[in-house]
C-alpha cells in the first residue's frame, strides 16, 4: 500500500509542472472569418493571398498531398480559372509515369496531379531538419484548442468551429524574441506563446514585407498569419459553402415538413372527441364500411 502510494505521489509529482505549463498557455484570440457562421463564405481574395503565402513561405518544409491542383478551380475555392489553374500546376514538377526503360523523370504538373511534398520521404527530412514537418492539408482541422466551460455551451449556438484557425493565426505571430525570465528553453527552439510548452523547433517563418501582396492588403505578419490560416482552412475543408447550403435546404425543409405534420394531424384527429372517457365502445358490427 505505501509502494502505491509513492508511486501515485511521484507520478503526480512529474505530471504537476507539465500541467502547470500547459495550463500557462493563453487561449488564442477570436478572429472574425468570413467563413464564420451558418452563411459563412470564404474570402476569394484572402485564399489567393494564403496561397501565395503557402507557395513563397511553407512549402518550402510543407507539403498539401491532399491537395489537388484542379482544386483551385472548383466552385466555393481561390476562385482561379481552369487556365490560371493549370499554369500553377505546370510550375510544379512531379514524377512522371515510367518509360520504356522502367526509368521514372520529372514532368510538369498537370491539374490532376497534388501538390508535390518537399521531400522524397520522411528520412529525407529527418536529415534535414531532425524532425519530420507536418503536411498542412488538414491542421486547420486537426490543431486547435480546448475552449473550457462555460464557453463551449455558447459555441453550440453560435456555431463557432474556428479553433483551428484562430490557433494557427495566433502560433504564427505569436513568436517571442526571448524567454520570459526563468524559461529555458531546449537547444534549437524557439519561444512561442501559443505553443503548448511554449519551445517550439520551427522557426519564426514570417516577416513583415516578406510576400508582396497586389491587392493593396497590408504586408505584415498578422495579415500574412491571417491570409495562410484561412487557405489551410480551405485545404481541410474545401466544401463548406456546399455544406453549409444544404445545412441552411435541410433545415428549411425540416421546418415546413414539421408544420406540415401539425397540420395533418389537426385535420385527422379534429372530429375526436378530447374527453375518452365519454366514448361509448361499440361492436364492430356498428362502425360503418367503406
Amino acid at each position: 500500500m505505501a509502494a502505491a502510494r509513492t508511486i501515485l505521489a511521484l507520478a503526480v509529482s512529474l505530471a504537476a509542472p507539465a500541467l502547470a505549463q500547459e495550463q500557462e498557455t493563453p487561449a488564442p484570440p477570436m478572429n472574425k472569418w468570413s467563413f464564420a457562421g451558418p452563411f459563412g463564405k470564404y474570402d476569394r481574395a484572402q485564399l489567393q493571398r494564403g496561397l501565395k503565402v503557402y507557395r513563397e513561405v511553407c512549402q518550402v518544409c510543407h507539403g498539401l498531398k491532399l491537395v489537388a491542383f484542379r482544386t483551385l478551380a472548383d466552385p466555393g475555392g481561390p476562385g482561379f480559372t481552369i487556365a490560371q489553374a493549370t499554369a500553377i500546376a505546370a510550375e510544379y514538377q512531379v514524377k512522371g509515369e515510367p518509360d520504356d526503360q522502367g526509368e521514372v523523370k520529372d514532368r510538369p504538373g498537370r491539374l490532376a496531379d497534388v501538390f508535390p511534398t518537399p521531400f522524397p520521404n520522411d528520412q529525407a527530412a529527418r536529415a534535414r531538419y531532425n524532425a519530420v514537418p507536418p503536411d498542412l492539408s488538414v491542421i486547420a482541422k486537426a490543431r486547435g484548442y480546448e475552449r473550457g466551460f462555460p464557453r463551449w455551451v455558447g459555441d453550440i449556438f453560435t456555431q463557432y468551429q474556428e479553433q483551428g484557425v484562430d490557433y494557427l493565426t495566433a502560433l504564427l505571430h505569436g513568436y517571442r524574441d526571448s524567454p520570459p525570465a526563468g524559461v529555458t528553453l531546449p537547444p534549437g527552439n524557439f519561444y512561442n506563446e501559443y505553443f503548448p510548452g511554449h519551445a517550439i523547433a520551427m522557426p519564426p517563418p514570417l516577416t513583415d514585407k516578406r510576400v508582396d501582396y497586389t491587392d493593396g492588403a497590408p504586408m505584415t505578419v498578422e495579415q500574412y498569419a491571417k491570409d495562410i490560416s484561412a487557405f489551410l482552412m480551405w485545404t481541410a475543408e474545401p466544401h463548406l459553402e456546399a455544406r453549409k447550403r444544404v445545412g441552411m435546404q435541410v433545415f428549411i425543409f425540416l421546418i415546413v415538413l414539421a408544420g406540415l405534420l401539425y397540420f395533418t394531424k389537426k385535420k385527422v384527429w379534429h372530429e375526436v372527441e378530447l374527453h375518452p372517457e365519454k366514448l361509448k365502445p361499440r361492436p364492430p358490427s356498428e362502425y360503418p364500411r367503406a
